[in-house]
């Protein structure tokens, strides 16, 4: 039996896109791999043929020490207060930043925008993220408790520059 049709859906969005993917044997997962800004990201798009749902989950290696794991995890959960859509994790297991975004949808075929842009997002945040974890992670010991997670979030200056919309899509 192949493989449903949402989930050929997304193997054909993909392809569309251009971006490279191998799905998982036994289950409905693509797997690829994109090179953002400021890190690298393994992605996993998942159908949930049940629920009619698509889950993706973007994820990158970053690690804090015993010292700075606190202000990581609070970095991930303050980070999750302004967000829309979607939601950080960490897996203190692999040391990853995780990024999560799931969308049910109504038919059978799913929405290629829907699709893309659920993968953007997740590449976006994690983006997004990485360089304010790396300046967690190069403060100075002694300077850990002037550190305010929130002034953190703040900063614009580590954003990743922000292509120019010219009406055609962009590689990732």
């Amino acid at each position: 039996m192949g493989p449903s049709r949402q989930f050929q859906s997304v193997i054909d969005t993909f392809g569309r896109q251009g971006w490279h993917s191998e799905p998982i044997e036994g289950r409905e997962v693509l797997e690829t791999a994109f090179e953002a800004h400021h890190t690298q990201i393994r992605l996993y798009a998942q159908v949930f043929t049940n629920l009619n749902a698509l889950s993706i989950v973007a994820e990158t290696p970053l690690r804090f020490d015993n010292l700075r794991e606190p202000l990581g995890l609070e970095l991930v959960m303050r980070a999750n207060k302004q967000l829309t859509i979607g939601n950080f994790e960490y897996d203190l297991d692999r040391s990853l930043i995780v990024f999560r975004a799931t969308n049910i949808f109504e038919k059978e075929l799913y929405d290629t925008d829907i699709i893309s842009s659920l993968v953007h997002c997740a590449i976006a945040e994690l983006d997004r993220i990485v360089p304010l974890a790396s300046v967690l992670n190069q403060t100075a010991d002694d300077l850990l408790d002037d550190l305010s997670i929130p002034l953190l979030l703040e900063r614009e200056d580590l954003l990743p520059p922000v292509p120019e919309y010219d009406g055609e899509e962009e590689e990732l």
